[in-house]
Order: C-alpha cells, then sequence, then structure tokens
C-alpha cells in the first residue's frame, strides 16, 4: 500500500509537468449511479441527435463495460480559465460570440498528447500496468468519474465544478490495471444556488442536474446539423459556436485564476471578437483556413455560417443585408434557409422581393419551409 500511495503521488506531480492543474485517481466502479442516469437521460430523448450516446451506451455506464480489467481511473483536468470577461460581446450584434474553449487550440489534441505522455511515464514506472486513454471522444463519462476521483462534483448545470478552478476545466481520463490508492471523492457544493440555471438563454435544464441537450445552445450550434428551431432563434442572440452563460456564471469561478491555464488554450486574435460579415463570406476552403488547429473545424462550413446567419438576423444590422441575399442561393439547404429566416428579419420589403422572384414554394423542403414559416419578431436595433 505504500508502494502505491508513494506511486500516486509522484504521478500527479507528473502530471502537473504535463500540464494539468488537476488528478485524481478513484476506483474503476466508484461512480455506480452512473448508469442508471445515463438511461434514464436517454430514454427521455434529450441527447436529441447525438446518436452515439445511445448506440455505445453499455460502454458508458461503466469504466469496466469499456474495458473489463480495469482497476482504477485516474481523472485529469486542464485549466482553460479565460482572462476576459466572457459576456463582454453579448451587446455587440455584428460580432460572432465563441465559446472561451474554442478560441484556442483543439483540446482533443493538446489534453490527449499530455495524457500520453504520463501513461508512458506511468507504464515505465509500473512495468506490470496496462493503460488506456481517453479524451471527450469516447465513451467515457469523464465528469461522473472525476467527481468520484476528487477533482470537483458536478454542478446543477452537469458541468464538473472545482474548488480550484471553477467551471473551467478541460477533463481526460486514464484507465490502468493498477491497483492505485483512491482519492477521497468529491461532494456537492452547490447549496441553494442556481444562477447556472436562471442563466441559460434557452431554458435547457428542466431541474438541476438535468440537461436538454435539444434546448442547448452549445448543442444547437455544434452537435445539430439540421435547421435551428424557431423557438430558439433570437435567444441563441450573435453565439455562432456553443455558449458559456451557464458556466460563466457560476460563483466558484472567482477562485479560477487565468494564471493556471493551459498557454495552448491562450485565445487566438483571429476568434475573440470575429466580424460576422467576415465569416459569411467563408466558402470551405476559407473555413478550414481560419479554423485550423481549433475545435470549431469539425462543425463544417456550412454549419458554422447557418450559425452566423442567425446572429446576423438578431444583429438588425442592415450593412448584412447583401451578404445574406447572395447566401439565398448557397449549395447548402440549410445555410439557404438560415439566410431566408435572416433576410426576413433585417428588409422584409427585400425578402418579399426576393421570395416573389424565386418562386419561393418550390425546391427543397427545408428552403420552402422558411419562406413559408410565419413571420419571426422584429430583431432589436442596433
Amino acid at each position: 500500500m505504500t508502494e502505491d500511495k508513494s506511486l500516486s503521488e509522484r504521478l500527479k506531480a507528473k502530471a502537473a509537468e504535463f500540464g494539468f492543474a488537476a488528478c485524481g485517481i478513484a476506483r474503476a466502479d466508484a461512480a455506480p449511479r452512473t448508469a442508471g442516469r445515463l438511461r434514464q437521460w436517454l430514454g427521455d430523448g434529450m441527447h436529441g441527435d447525438m446518436i452515439w450516446m445511445e448506440a455505445r451506451a453499455h460502454h458508458r455506464e461503466s469504466p469496466a463495460g469499456l474495458w473489463p480489467e480495469v482497476k482504477s481511473v485516474i481523472a485529469l483536468g486542464m485549466s482553460y480559465a479565460p482572462a476576459g470577461d466572457p459576456f463582454a460581446l453579448a451587446e455587440q450584434g455584428e460580432k460572432g460570440r465563441i465559446s472561451v474553449y474554442a478560441q484556442g487550440a483543439d483540446y482533443h489534441d493538446v489534453v490527449k498528447r499530455a495524457l500520453k505522455a504520463l501513461a508512458r511515464w506511468l507504464v515505465a514506472e509500473a512495468r506490470d500496468a496496462d493503460v488506456k486513454v481517453f479524451v471527450d471522444t469516447a465513451p467515457v463519462m469523464e465528469k461522473p468519474l472525476a467527481e468520484a476521483a476528487g477533482l470537483g462534483w458536478q454542478g446543477k448545470h452537469t458541468n464538473l465544478v472545482s474548488r480550484d478552478h471553477g467551471s473551467w476545466l478541460f477533463l481526460g481520463a486514464i484507465y490502468t490495471t493498477l491497483d492505485l490508492v483512491p482519492d477521497r471523492p468529491g461532494y456537492d457544493r452547490c447549496g441553494s444556488c442556481d444562477a447556472c440555471q436562471r442563466a441559460c438563454p434557452t431554458n435547457a435544464f428542466p431541474t438541476p442536474y438535468r440537461l436538454d441537450a435539444r434546448r442547448c445552445i452549445s448543442y444547437l450550434t455544434i452537435e445539430h446539423a439540421g435547421p435551428i428551431p424557431h423557438e430558439f432563434r433570437a435567444a441563441m442572440g450573435n453565439r455562432i459556436y456553443g455558449c458559456d452563460d451557464c458556466l460563466a456564471v457560476c460563483p466558484w469561478n472567482k477562485f479560477a485564476a487565468a494564471a493556471h491555464a493551459n498557454r495552448a488554450f491562450l485565445p487566438r486574435a483571429e476568434l475573440v471578437a470575429p466580424d460576422l460579415a467576415d465569416l459569411l463570406a467563408l466558402d470551405d476552403a476559407g473555413f478550414r483556413s481560419v479554423f485550423a488547429g481549433s475545435p470549431i473545424k469539425r462543425i463544417g462550413r456550412d454549419r458554422m455560417v447557418r450559425n452566423c446567419l442567425i446572429a446576423a438576423g438578431n444583429s438588425g444590422s442592415g450593412a448584412l443585408v447583401e451578404t445574406v441575399v447572395g447566401l439565398l442561393d448557397d449549395a447548402a439547404p440549410v445555410v439557404r434557409g438560415a439566410a431566408v429566416w435572416t433576410l426576413r428579419r433585417l428588409d422584409r420589403e427585400r425578402w418579399v422581393s426576393e421570395r416573389e422572384a424565386r418562386s419561393a414554394g418550390e425546391g427543397d423542403e427545408v428552403v420552402r419551409n422558411e419562406w413559408t414559416a410565419d413571420p419571426p419578431p422584429a430583431p432589436r436595433e442596433g
């Protein structure tokens, strides 16, 4: 046992060297309620279009479901605490708001590289160890495992909250056959606070600790491939990739220092306050060039332009009308459909003339539905 404790201490020190701000250890069976909660969430359809959540639910239910030989889970957190105010662009309608986590390097690459380095070190230190590393894209429930390992607790917004790093941690995990000394689990410190639920623009939390992804702006702008449901478009404001609101209002963020953030996640200048006009003009090659090395690249150009069109429709800016009209003929139906909605918001007369000129009752169903939809409410002035 003493040797295991020594190994655990050295492991945590090495994790810090590789850029992790938090490291904890849990037994592989330390989060037994995960399976039941996951089944209920999936059964209620709250995962929306994320069919991979359901397809590999048996792997997500427990670490042993994915790898029967696992004995310990090493949970790791890498800070991306922002130096600036995540709400800074809220009233700048012609700018696009990109979630804090996506303004720097792709966390998948950064975290996985560090996880692999730490795993190699562990294998060298304990030669009888087998390991597997996971970050985000694998069927692993990182948040309940991180809570079991003492990194924090799952807050009412369902994300991990840390006493030291607030809501700003990227999570990764190393599964191992080693029987390591576990840490004390985290426990809920949210108390009566419901700031995260009140901050949600689309009321995506039906109850505390329960997220309906179908109503979440992060889901709608990133995971959802089709048209954005009309009921959420105005609430999106100028958010074009993700949403930080429920995270940003968490009182525990007062302990999260930007100095602890991994430098790889420092924001790129072109992603801090991008002009919607510039993003609306992107073709596929331009999109890939602008978002190279960013997690944003995985949603593709069409989804990004769709998001930017919704933001443009909420901006009230007549300066964007000609660009929007050009997108009425875009190759992607989801872009054309969003352009119809946006033009109607920005210039009703121009929308009427374009509708008449295009025999808008014909053609692709997605676009036809936009031409014939009930009028949207007027945008704010800006």
